[in-house]
């Protein structure tokens, strides 16, 4: 890696989800101007109420437009849900939350995609509406549905699978449908880019859509790239990768199940204390759990640092 100062060093960071969202906020906060791209998984996206949501752009869109509740991580803090008490007044569906506030995200978005906009031209567009300046770029403009098949055969959404029947139903594999081409700009931030970071993100459905997305690897395999683990202590820090990781792949969840995960693509990895093992890249043993802002400016300057001494 160039040794220019680590706030100028241009960064890309992949990304789904809360722990995502968090650490593209501490970076956020460290780099300079024109620093930071986010590259944020789509394959969440679904159409609820007749209009497209993408869960994952907007947990990270909010986060750097100060709007996230930092207890909860996604939505806008202070939101009402009068609309979804109408619905379930209604006896309507009601499974997936949408607050007030944020169905004017969803609304835009909605009508912008049907009259024939991109989905990156029109996150763009509520980025901006929001004063959000880093560039936040959707992972593929086509549709990439994650989908969860079940131990019993069942093929699920992976919002219906989280959220409709709360991750019970065990997992026996994660696919990918729709969409192969990443988008020219997502290409263009990984080519350009000093440094990959791999957020605190679940591999099997935030990291790897973007992964398996056509030339994405070809591309990583070129730049020195770093991890942050989403697994503390044997558990996950938000939502259903430790028991994923034990149904999909029967091993013990830790650090290092995530890290094999990723083979051959890590030069570095950032796990909590006393998380570590023996790796044939360099460890970074820190404080990983980033809840609060100070956590999360303290481990991206910690990355970033440690990034320094990759090749």
């Amino acid at each position: 890696m160039n040794p220019q100062s680590v706030s100028d060093i241009s960064v890309v960071a992949l990304a789904g989800g809360v722990g995502g969202a968090r650490l593209i906020d501490g970076l956020d906060r460290v780099l300079g101007p024109g620093s930071l791209t986010a590259v944020v998984n789509t394959g969440d996206d679904f159409e609820h109420w007749g209009l497209h949501i993408s869960p994952d752009l907007d947990s990270v869109m909010y986060t750097l437009a100060r709007l996230s509740p930092e207890a909860r991580g996604w939505g806008i803090v202070a939101d009402t849900f009068q609309v979804l008490k109408e619905f379930q007044r209604r006896g309507l569906e009601d499974w997936f939350q949408l607050g007030d506030r944020d169905l004017a995200t969803h609304l835009v978005r909605s009508r912008a995609l049907g009259r024939g906009d991109s989905l990156t031209r029109v996150t763009g567009h509520l980025c901006k509406t929001l004063r959000v300046e880093r560039p936040i770029l959707p992972m593929t403009d086509g549709p990439r549905p994650t989908i969860i098949v079940t131990e019993r055969g069942e093929e699920l959404p992976f919002q219906e699978w989280l959220v409709k029947v709360r991750a019970a139903p065990q997992v026996r594999e994660v696919r990918f449908e729709g969409a192969t081409q990443p988008t020219p700009q997502v290409l263009d931030a990984l080519g350009a880019a000093d440094l990959i970071v791999i957020c605190p993100s679940n591999p099997y459905v935030s990291i790897d859509p973007i992964l398996t997305l056509d030339g994405v690897m070809a591309v990583l395999r070129d730049k020195p790239t770093v991890g942050v683990s989403p697994i503390v202590g044997g558990k996950a820090i938000k939502g259903p990768l430790g028991t994923m990781i034990h149904d999909i792949e029967g091993r013990t969840p830790s650090a290092e199940a995530v890290a094999a995960h990723y083979e051959g693509l890590l030069d570095g990895y950032a796990v909590q204390r006393g998380d570590g093992f023996v790796a044939p890249f360099p460890l970074l043993e820190t404080n990983i759990r980033i809840q609060s802002t100070r956590d999360r400016i303290v481990l991206a300057r910690e990355l970033l640092e440690f990034s320094r001494s990759l090749t």
